[in-house]
């Protein structure tokens, strides 16, 4: 199953704030039939109560996402942010995160998440690839590297 599609992948977008760039991810997700019409509503509700911003270094990203209940197809998608937007601290909510990627997880299995957050923790703790994911100047060069990334991931 492949979990990078080129249409869910979004380079250098601007939004005012992190519920506008949550909304734009799941509805592009949903426009493509990968989630239910629940599953945007389902994001911005679980991200008020627990946050996905991850405190990564220089370049912080964010997780959102889902229940499984909320899915037809696992999937991934990934935007890259102009500017970074505001998003609460996944391991300390009181405290906020300047995000400048967001991958938003789209996963049907309810144990498929577990595979994917320890791929997931691999690639944000590499700085130098997520400046690398910040620098393409085409959406076929960010596709490519994704779709290397995460070829290996198989979700149970």
């Amino acid at each position: 199953m492949t979990l990078i599609h080129h249409d869910l992948i979004f380079q250098n977008k601007s939004f005012q704030n992190n519920e506008s760039a949550l909304s734009f991810l799941a509805d592009q997700l949903a426009n493509h039939n990968f989630v239910k019409d629940s599953f945007k509503d389902a994001v911005l509700a679980r991200e008020k109560i627990y946050p996905t911003g991850l405190p990564t270094g220089d370049i912080e990203i964010a997780i959102p996402h889902a229940d499984s209940e909320h899915v037809n197809t696992s999937t991934l998608g990934v935007m890259t942010l102009a500017s970074p937007v505001e998003f609460h601290n996944m391991g300390d909510p009181t405290t906020t995160l300047k995000v400048s990627i967001i991958i938003m997880l789209a996963i049907a299995e309810p144990h498929g998440q577990v595979t994917m957050l320890q791929k997931l923790m691999s690639i944000v703790q590499d700085q130098h690839h997520l400046n690398k994911m910040l620098t393409y100047t085409s959406k076929a060069d960010l596709y490519a590297d994704l779709t290397d990334t995460f070829k290996d991931v198989v979700l149970n």
